[in-house]
């Protein structure tokens, strides 16, 4: 922090990390964080540096940095970000491939555990049994369809590609990109997840994704496929999801989101019992997290505000337009 009227705003909570982070990649712009300093010095504020706003300055108001021209948030979505709380000047970007190492990896893990039957096969090792053995299915020479097919998609394509998948992606334009065998548009969703012995979800939820992955499309799944979600949860129907597990067992779904996260009291919670089918493995929403990786992802933050305040323009700017109530 400086003691200079400040430009940078960090309303993230007082971490070693974060300070180190924006003091070495932002080095001579003053700054300050927003808990313990008092609005009145916010005049000269030119970028906000924030995580979820409403949880650490509920009480922002755009009056309150007049001068203000940029936001970067820390993570990669921008569903539930209160855009309506800054002008329509103020341009603001998500933290996009700063979790991509973490989340491609996370993604394979639930593959492998919902493919390799992980639980039921530790399950039968705490009964002493070693026949029969669970189902087995292969990653090796599959195909993967990703959903998404972004930062996150081309890292968890080149993880798969040491499986000697062929992986397809879907993307809004159906323009090919590295790492890819085929690329579908938006528009072709059913047509590419028929194709999938694995489906990978990693899109982001806009107007455009809510509720798009619903019956029709489970329906369009091969009945023995595997399908992880990495996104976000409100992308799928929650009940089409249960149903379809219910009703075709061979059928296996791996979630590490949720539609209901409650991170004040550290809950999730979900309308039906997922956890309790055989069919089905999930975690936490903890995907982006492991050793080393706060520091990776403020960093990349930090180098997207750095190019502001070189008078480069931001990556990863936020369209308005796409977020929400659908």
């Amino acid at each position: 922090m400086s003691t200079s009227a400040p430009r940078l705003l960090v309303t993230l909570r007082r971490r070693d990390p974060t300070a180190r982070a924006v003091s070495l990649g932002l080095a001579g712009i003053p700054w300050t964080y927003a808990d313990g300093s008092a609005p009145v010095t916010w005049s000269s504020v030119e970028a906000m540096l924030v995580g979820s706003l409403d949880r650490e300055l509920p009480g922002y108001a755009p009056t309150m940095t007049p001068h203000l021209a940029f936001v970067q948030r820390i993570y990669t979505g921008m569903d539930g970000f209160p855009f309506d709380r800054f002008p329509q000047s103020v341009r603001v970007a998500g933290n996009v491939g700063a979790f991509a190492p973490f989340v491609s990896e996370h993604a394979l893990a639930l593959a492998l555990a919902a493919a390799r039957s992980l639980l039921a096969a530790n399950d039968q090792v705490r009964r002493g049994a070693l026949r029969p053995p669970p189902e087995h299915r292969l990653l090796f020479r599959r195909t993967a369809v990703v959903l998404g097919y972004g930062e996150i998609g081309r890292a968890l394509a080149a993880r798969l590609s040491g499986f000697e998948m062929r992986v397809l992606g879907v993307n809004r334009t159906g323009e090919l990109a590295p790492g890819c065998a085929a690329m579908y548009p938006a528009s072709a969703l059913e047509e590419a997840v028929a194709q999938g012995d694995f489906v990978f979800e990693a899109r982001p939820l806009t107007r455009s994704t809510r509720g798009t992955i619903d019956g029709r499309i489970l329906g369009a799944m091969k009945p023995e496929a595997v399908f992880v979600n990495v996104g976000r949860a409100g992308t799928v129907n929650e009940e089409a999801l249960y149903r379809h597990l219910v009703e075709h067992p061979s059928f296996r779904a791996a979630l590490d989101v949720w539609w209901d996260e409650d991170y004040e009291h550290g809950r999730l919670y979900s309308r039906f019992p997922f956890a309790d089918r055989p069919n089905f493995v999930g975690s936490p929403h903890v995907a982006g997290l492991g050793p080393g990786s706060e520091e990776y992802v403020l960093e990349k933050a930090v180098e997207n505000v750095a190019r502001y305040f070189r008078g480069e323009a931001p990556r990863y700017l936020a369209d308005r337009t796409e977020y929400g109530p659908g």
